[in-house]
């Protein structure tokens, strides 16, 4: 697969998501450039793609001459503009802090062509309040990319107010080649898939708060009855307890519903460093699974 008119890809950020993201881009034939501020954060990214390509050729998705090419493919930047500049393509996948990614985009642009496409991975935030700071938003949209990035099919296309037709089809036909399946989403708090999926996991937790179930149990309704594949509990902690709290509190202050304030369960666990698989402990224990 061809990278095509994408090809120089820069991503903001390497950790769960951004990772994720600099592998499904170098797979699909873009050079991609990595940054990340964090220490050691880019060579640890570095690793488990190299990792994930490792476990696809052992499994017969991957070649070994398609992971090497991959490979090949990414580099790090020391900084946002070594990573932006140049670039036809930047995707943005830092923590969820509204002024970290306006601070971020405004770095970006002056490093870039005006014809680069600006995106940002965020599964909340407003994509309209993101690009505040842009001299140019029409060229600026959400592509909510979903954890594992190389194995999840699914990338939201989210359009702001100001985000042209033009940049839209481009988001759509990115996520397609890149061999995702694209929906195109409107500008709202929480979008399609975390509005629904966060309700989903706080009245799980609800219920583990209430003594209705254990996790393990409420997970496995879900699991067999409802044949998601994974339970809203696993997914929270795979995503992240502290994650999940922001994006709670911010759809409970944009939407003013009662359903999507953060229950006491939640709170405690997070003060506790109890954050899901990062840190080996959530509502499930992963100490014992790697």
């Amino acid at each position: 697969m061809s990278g095509g008119e994408f090809e120089t890809t820069a991503v903001l950020g390497a950790g769960t998501m951004g990772h994720g993201i600099a592998q499904v881009m170098a797979q699909a034939g873009h050079r991609v450039r990595l940054h990340d501020p964090g220490a050691g954060v880019v060579e640890r990214g570095l690793d488990r793609i190299r990792r994930n390509l490792e476990k696809g050729v052992s499994i017969g998705k991957v070649t070994p001459e398609e992971r090497d090419g991959a490979l090949s493919r990414i580099g790090a930047a020391d900084s946002v503009p070594d990573a932006a500049r140049g670039a036809s393509v930047v995707i943005e996948a830092a923590p969820e802090s509204l002024e970290l990614k306006r601070e971020l985009f405004r770095a970006v642009e002056a490093e870039v062509a005006p014809s680069a496409l600006l995106a940002t991975n965020t599964s909340s935030l407003s994509i309209d309040q993101i690009a505040g700071g842009l001299e140019h938003p029409e060229r600026f949209l959400g592509l909510h990319f979903f954890n594992p990035v190389h194995i999840m099919a699914l990338v939201e296309v989210v359009h702001g107010p100001r985000t042209s037709e033009a940049t839209r089809e481009r988001g759509v036909a990115l996520a397609r080649a890149l061999g995702k399946e694209p929906i195109v989403v409107r500008d709202s708090p929480g979008f399609a898939s975390s509005r629904l999926g966060v309700a989903l996991g706080l009245e799980a937790m609800r219920m583990v708060e209430e003594g209705v179930a254990s996790a393990t149990d409420i997970d496995k309704a879900m699991e067999l009855g409802y044949r998601h594949p994974m339970g809203p509990l696993k997914l929270t902690d795979l995503v992240g307890l502290d994650v999940r709290l922001g994006i709670a509190e911010y759809l409970h202050e944009t939407l003013g519903q009662a359903h999507f304030e953060p229950p006491t369960i939640l709170r405690e666990m997070v003060a506790e460093g109890r954050l899901g698989k990062k840190s080996g402990r959530g509502f499930h224990d992963w100490e014992d699974q790697g």
